[in-house]
């Protein structure tokens, strides 16, 4: 009789190697390796995809979803200046709603009744795989041996690991937990628990250190956007693929993009977190600034409120949620508008937005300028201030009446 499926989502680390086997000699599947590649740099996922068939993965695939990745997902990312906590650019919560769609289709090609990752039973990636399995599909299964197994520690899966000779990159020397794509980098576990600790120089890899390492001159790029989405760098067209990769890499050299935050997780557990995003970062610092440029007042506030519950939304697990798929309506409405060029000084770790324009730019010359072409009618303002102080006006002479002026 043959052996249940089971698609892993497997990245080549620690826990989803150990997975393989615990698969097999635990629950008695068949499983079948998915790498899915969304641009992270820090393995060759040809030996990833071997590496799952050498420990006993019956199939083992890498999909290539980089160019659908930005044009589903990081574009709506950017058009909703997504920062969680208004600091993280949800590099790692980006992903999981890409590979999650993958890990469902590869189910249904092969015939899998389960689906597995190698989350932990205290991180968001648990509620983000498992979440967003049962909107596609709720009747596929879930398996999660991390949370599952007795090795409770990352130095008991090493040792799991070393016992039945399973390779894996995580050594008790360098115990970080790394998850990379286009869109940044995450580092966490070992010496980054303790949140008094300054992050080892050495985990970075994506950023210079600005107190050496970063070039000495100021940089100077031009961006241009076109409904919200970044079309050009200097001038010359690009995709937006290509500009995510450069700007990782300019801004990366001149040491921006580097993050330090204790985060809040959805299931209530503060973390230290450690991310470099200088592509992600300097993006939505760009399209923010254009945005200040084209939006009306009133949309450009309310758009504000809108982000921060797209972000957590986003964040936790809730991509394939109709609220979310509703806020991404709106946000597309506001970025009809949303064209012209940034331009941006690079320098020693800081980014600095220094200069935009729009053919669309609702920023008035002649409104603005306190200098002979001011076509501002001062007299109008004595007149509009009376008006909007009234109800103030008003509530402050009944409270004469009460012997309490000026008290709130």
């Amino acid at each position: 009789m043959a052996k249940a499926k089971c698609v892993l989502a497997y990245s080549g680390g620690l826990d989803t190697s150990v997975a393989i086997q615990w698969l097999r000699e635990n629950r008695d599947l068949d499983v079948i390796a998915l790498a899915v590649d969304v641009g992270q740099e820090r393995q060759d996922l040809e030996v990833v995809r071997e590496k799952a068939l050498r420990i006993g993965a019956i199939e083992s695939l890498v999909k290539d979803v980089r160019e659908e990745y930005v044009a589903e997902f990081l574009s709506k990312a950017l058009a909703a200046n997504a920062l969680y906590e208004n600091k993280y650019p949800l590099l790692s919560a980006m992903s999981r709603p890409i590979i999650v769609k993958h890990l469902v289709q590869e189910a249904h090609r092969a015939g899998a009744r389960y689906i597995a990752h190698g989350c932990t039973g205290k991180g968001n990636d648990q509620v983000r795989f498992e979440v967003g399995i049962a909107a596609l599909d709720p009747e596929i299964e879930v398996i999660a041996p991390v949370r599952e197994w007795d090795l409770c520690t990352r130095e008991a899966e090493m040792e799991y690991a070393a016992e039945h000779g399973i390779p894996v990159p995580t050594t008790k020397e360098s115990p970080y937990s790394i998850d990379d794509n286009l869109w940044g980098r995450a580092i966490e576990c070992g010496a980054l628990e303790d949140p008094w600790m300054e992050p080892p120089i050495d985990i970075y890899t994506m950023t210079s250190d600005a107190r050496g390492d970063a070039c000495d001159a100021p940089e100077y790029v031009e961006i241009s956007f076109e409904q919200g989405l970044p079309v050009a760098l200097g001038g010359e067209l690009t995709s937006f693929h290509d500009i995510i990769v450069k700007m990782n890499d300019l801004a990366g050299r001149h040491g921006f993009g580097r993050i330090d935050m204790i985060e809040n997780r959805l299931i209530g557990v503060k973390s230290r977190e450690v991310y470099e995003v200088p592509g992600a970062l300097t993006l939505i610092q760009a399209h923010k600034a254009l945005e200040d440029l084209c939006l009306e007042r009133d949309l450009l506030h309310y758009k504000l409120g809108i982000e921060q519950k797209w972000a957590e939304l986003v964040y936790d697990g809730m991509w394939y949620s109709p609220l979310k798929e509703a806020l991404d309506g709106f946000i597309a409405t506001t970025q009809k508008l949303v064209t012209g060029d940034v331009r941006l000084r690079f320098y020693k770790g800081s980014c600095v937005v220094v200069g935009r324009h729009s053919p669309y730019s609702l920023y008035d010359y002649n409104l603005a300028t306190y200098d002979a072409a001011d076509t501002f009618d001062h007299h109008a303002a004595k007149g509009f201030i009376t008006l909007w102080g009234l109800p103030t006006k008003v509530w402050a002479r009944q409270r004469r009446k009460t012997g309490k002026e000026g008290e709130v």
